[in-house]
C-alpha cells in the first residue's frame, strides 16, 4: 500500500473553500444561569474619520463602507487590562457586589498586556480580588466563547459569581499604512456578572463553531512559535492584521444567519419572538445584510458601530451595557448574541433574559 502523501505545517495551514451547508454540529442547552449585571469601559481618546482625513485617509468611504465615524484608541500608557479592570469595576457596582464576591474571572481577548500572565490575572490584582482568572482567545466569537465556560461553572454550582469580561485594544495590531483596515478597529472593554437564575432563564439554545481552514483570512502572522518576531518580520509589517475583507465578509453574513436559524429552530422560536439581537459589530454592511436575511426588524438590531468601530471581544458586551441601561432589555425577554470572526470561529445564542 502506498504511504500517504507527507504533508508540512505550511500545507496544513492552507485555507480550503469555505463551503456552504450547516455551520456548526451542535445546537446544546445551558440554563438556570442569568447576566446579574453589565459594565463597559473605552479609552478617553476618540479618533474621528475626519482626523483620519488628515492623514491620507478617505473618511466617505469608511463611512459607506463600514458604517464607523469614530473609534476610541488607547494612549501609550493603557494596556488591555486597564480597560478590562474599569469595564468590571463598572459592572460590579451595578452588581452592588465587592470584588471579593466574585468566585472566577474570565478574559476574553487576542491582545493580552503580555505573553504570560494572563490579563485576567492582571485584572484580579488590580480590582482585588482573590478569585481564579484565566484568559480565552477566541478573537470576535470571544465572548460568546467565554459566556458559555462562564454559564457552565454557574450552571454546574461550581461558583456562584462569575465575571466575563470581553476586552480588546487592536489599534495596536493595525497598521497605520494599512489604508483599507486601520480605520475599522477600536479599543474597549465590556463585562458581564453571571449568577443562578431561574430554569428557564440563560442559554435556551447556543452553538460554538470553528473553522481553521479559513484561519489565514484574517490573522497576525507573526509573534508566535510559528514566526516569533524578528527584525524582519517586523520591516515586512508581518506583526500587523491582515484580512481578505471580501472573503470574511461572505463567511460572516453566512454563518450569521445559518447560526441563528439553527438556535430559533432548535427552541420553535421564530425571529418575531427575538425582543433584541446583538450581533458583533463588525460592519454595519454586515448587520444590514442580517436584518434583510433573517427578516428581523431593524429597531431590534442595536448598533454603536459608528462610535466604537470593531472592537473584536468588546463589541458585544460593549452594545449590551448600553441597551441594558437604557432599560431596553426586561427579565422574560429573549436575546439573541452572535459573534464571529477570526479561526474562523463563531458563537451564537438565544438567552432568556
Amino acid at each position: 500500500m502506498a504511504s500517504p502523501p507527507k504533508t508540512t505545517p505550511a500545507d496544513q495551514a492552507k485555507p480550503a473553500a469555505l463551503t456552504s451547508g450547516s455551520v456548526s454540529r451542535q445546537v446544546s442547552k445551558l440554563t438556570g444561569v442569568q447576566v446579574l449585571a453589565t459594565g463597559r469601559a473605552a479609552p478617553e481618546r476618540v479618533v474621528h474619520n475626519e482626523e483620519l482625513a488628515e492623514h491620507g485617509y478617505d473618511a466617505d468611504w469608511i463611512v459607506q463602507r463600514t458604517g464607523i465615524q469614530s473609534r476610541h484608541c488607547a494612549g501609550p500608557e493603557e494596556a488591555t487590562s486597564d480597560m478590562a479592570t474599569r469595564a468590571a469595576l463598572h459592572c460590579l457596582e451595578a452588581a452592588e457586589l465587592e470584588p471579593m464576591d466574585v468566585d472566577l474571572i474570565l478574559v476574553s481577548t487576542i491582545t493580552p498586556d503580555q505573553p504570560t500572565p494572563s490579563t485576567a490575572c492582571h485584572v484580579q490584582r488590580a480590582i482585588g480580588s482573590n478569585a481564579p482568572a484565566m484568559d480565552i482567545s477566541a478573537a470576535c466569537a470571544g465572548f460568546m466563547y467565554a459566556m458559555v465556560t462562564g454559564m457552565q461553572f454557574v450552571h454546574n454550582g461550581t461558583y456562584r459569581h462569575v465575571l466575563v469580561i470581553g476586552a480588546d485594544m487592536m489599534s495596536r495590531t493595525v497598521n497605520p499604512e494599512d489604508k483599507k483596515t486601520f480605520p475599522l478597529f477600536g479599543d474597549g472593554a465590556g463585562a458581564v456578572l453571571l449568577g443562578a437564575g431561574n430554569e428557564d432563564q440563560g442559554m435556551l439554545a447556543y452553538t460554538l463553531g470553528a473553522d481553521g481552514c479559513g484561519a489565514e483570512l484574517l490573522q497576525i502572522p507573526a509573534g508566535g512559535t510559528r514566526k516569533p518576531i524578528t527584525l524582519k518580520m517586523l520591516q515586512e509589517n508581518e506583526n500587523f492584521l491582515i484580512m481578505d475583507g471580501r472573503a470574511v465578509f461572505k463567511w460572516a453574513v453566512r454563518t450569521l444567519a445559518e447560526s441563528t436559524r439553527q438556535v430559533l429552530d432548535s427552541t420553535g422560536h421564530s425571529i418575531e419572538d427575538v425582543q433584541i439581537a446583538l450581533f458583533h459589530q463588525a460592519n454595519i454592511r454586515i448587520l444590514d445584510a442580517a436584518v434583510e436575511h433573517l427578516g428581523i426588524d431593524s429597531e431590534k438590531v442595536p448598533s454603536n458601530l459608528d462610535r466604537y468601530g470593531n472592537t473584536s471581544s468588546a463589541s458585544i458586551p460593549l452594545v449590551l451595557d448600553e441597551v441594558c441601561r437604557e432599560g431596553r432589555i426586561d427579565r422574560g425577554d429573549l436575546v439573541l448574541m452572535s459573534g464571529f470572526g477570526a479561526g474562523l470561529a463563531w458563537g451564537t445564542a438565544l438567552i432568556r433574559w
